[in-house]
């Protein structure tokens, strides 16, 4: 907020630097005792033939303070304070004229890839961590002032499916669901794995079923098509109680055929091994080489991967391609990118894969296969549960549909919030029961601190008029100083969290600000200070809730006015 001013300000005392130099060399320093930015003058002692210590002490003296509260020369650093009552009038000013949060994306048409699932079982845990971060890295870049295209592939080919097709036409009795469409197919997976333990055939017999399939045997298709209806059908049901949408969605099942047909007409670049497989010779990438086609000719899903990235690039002519998948892949997305620079289409650095670690239970690793894992739905379930009964708790006189509604907000952002404060890469451990706390590093603390806000807000509101416009040059203790800090460099996280695909930057930031406002209101009466005071608090806080609530939309969490 303040960086174009201070480079200007210290341009005038040392014009052979460009302003936009001076910019990018300013420093946040470790300690906000040495001030909130800081100019290092190393750059200079060669031109000016002295010591980087001199020439600070030189800047000191001879810069315009108008906008600081003090300039103190440290070593070889500039150390500027902003005069906190001209911090608070250019956030309140910000917030009020919606120029608060920047937009720096250059417009860049964007396209991303998740959570692309396969519809042999219900959505699970892993899925969600999947569909937070993609919902929210679409929800950041967009707000950067990119063009953004979501998109989803359901993977609804292959082996796996038949296993679950299998089962049914076993033991379904062509009955129709009892439950959610996709929990029922799910149950046939997982009746699949059980009765292979004591029936290895049916392995052969599943494998025999995918070879009809791809014989377009009728049978086998209308059961694909019944089984594949009911999975994306209970996928739908579930985006949609998470927020999800898409711009479009695609099929394996209509792509796998287009991939074979790229690679032959690309077989002069890749090569033939002794068995007749098309592979890929990697080796100038620093990678493994890969199979492509093997050598009955069948593809593999490399190769459908090939096909879908051109035909997203076709249809949308994207500036960049995003993948959200899980790390376990990061060598395919390795590979893809540099096997599609082989074969022209775009630059690596055109294709970006979103790398996330595993998400697991305080009872351990979630295993589909064996049935134990959480469903998205029912971890949604369990999240409202667990919500109302902390609201009911403070609001024994809210009604069980007021209950209800605000126990949805507060469950979907709970777990959103408790995923995305996390590094995409770190493994992590998701507690239900803690991420619903009112206290602690939640969403639903930083939910419960807007909520307080907006009702302090209203208190006052109904109790008298406005009192003019605040005098923040009353605002003195370090605790107020700190909350406009934390406030202040809000704009800049945002930006990094939205150019660094890591929305737990802007996810912690928020945290610091509610933690932060927490510790001003203890220290700090709003209610009770003297009417000059109270209302420049009233302005700190009007800025603090508009903060918290535009953080949190562009995390894809409601902020809401009670709780």
């Amino acid at each position: 907020m303040f960086r174009k001013e201070i480079a200007h300000a210290l341009h005038i005392v040392i014009p052979e630097i460009e302003e936009e130099i001076i910019e990018s060399l300013l420093e946040t320093p470790p300690d906000p005792a040495l001030g909130e930015y800081a100019f290092p003058c190393f750059s200079l002692a060669k031109e000016r033939k002295k010591a980087p210590s001199m020439i600070a002490k030189e800047i000191v003296e001879k810069i315009d303070r108008s906008a600081f509260a003090k300039v103190v020369a440290t070593g070889p650093y500039v150390n500027l304070f902003i005069k906190p009552a001209l911090r608070a009038e250019r956030i309140s000013d910000a917030c009020r004229s919606r120029t608060f949060w920047p937009r720096r994306g250059r417009g860049r048409r964007i396209l991303i890839e998740y959570p692309s699932p396969n519809t042999n079982k219900p959505l699970h845990l892993g899925h969600v961590r999947n569909m937070m971060l993609g919902s929210t890295l679409s929800l950041l870049l967009k707000n950067d002032g990119n063009d953004v295209v979501a998109v989803n592939l359901n993977n609804d080919r292959g082996i796996h499916i038949c296993k679950s097709m299998l089962a049914y036409k076993k033991w379904g009795s062509g009955r129709a669901p009892d439950k959610k469409s996709d929990h029922f197919v799910g149950d046939f997976y997982v009746r699949y794995q059980q009765e292979e333990k004591e029936h290895p055939e049916l392995a052969e017999e599943a494998q025999q079923m995918l070879q009809a399939w791809e014989a377009n045997d009728p049978g086998v298709r209308a059961l694909w098509k019944k089984m594949n209806t009911w999975a994306i059908d209970g996928f739908h049901a579930t985006y949609k109680r998470y927020g999800i949408a898409f711009d479009k969605e695609y099929h394996e099942s209509e792509i796998y055929q287009e991939g074979k047909k790229i690679v032959l007409e690309n077989v002069a670049t890749f090569e033939k091994d002794e068995n007749g497989a098309v592979v890929a010779r990697l080796e100038k990438y620093g990678l493994p080489e890969k199979v492509l086609l093997r050598a009955d000719g069948t593809s593999i899903y490399m190769t459908q991967d090939i096909a879908l990235t051109i035909r997203k690039e076709q249809e949308y002519h994207p500036d960049l391609q995003i993948w959200v998948v899980a790390n376990e892949q990061l060598l395919h997305f390795q590979q893809l990118f540099a096997i599609l620079e082989m074969i022209g289409h775009g630059k690596r650095e055109t294709y970006y894969h979103l790398s996330y670690g595993m998400i697991s239970l305080p009872e351990g690793r979630m295993k589909s296969r064996e049935g134990r894992v959480v469903d998205a739905d029912d971890l949604l379930d369990e999240l409202e549960a667990l919500a109302a009964e902390e609201i009911r708790a403070h609001h024994a006189d809210w009604s069980k549909e007021k209950i209800l509604s605000t126990s949805k907000t507060v469950a979907l952002g709970a777990i959103r919030f408790y995923i995305l404060k996390y590094d995409p890469m770190k493994d992590f451990v998701f507690d239900p029961k803690s991420s619903i706390s009112f206290e602690g590093d939640t969403g639903a603390y930083l939910q419960y601190t807007h909520a307080r806000i907006s009702s302090i807000l209203k208190k006052l509101r109904d109790t008298e008029a406005a009192t003019g416009a605040p005098d923040y040059s009353l605002l003195s203790s370090p605790e107020e100083h700190t909350l406009l800090r934390m406030l202040e460099g809000t704009p800049e996280t945002f930006c990094k969290a939205a150019r660094e695909y890591k929305p737990n930057a802007l996810a912690v930031q928020l945290l610091e600000i509610a933690r932060a406002f927490n510790s001003f209101y203890h220290s700090c009466p709003v209610l009770k200070a003297e009417p000059g005071v109270r209302n420049a608090r009233v302005g700190l806080l009007e800025m603090t809730r508009q903060v918290l609530a535009e953080g949190l939309a562009r995390l894809g969490i409601t902020a809401p006015d009670e709780m």
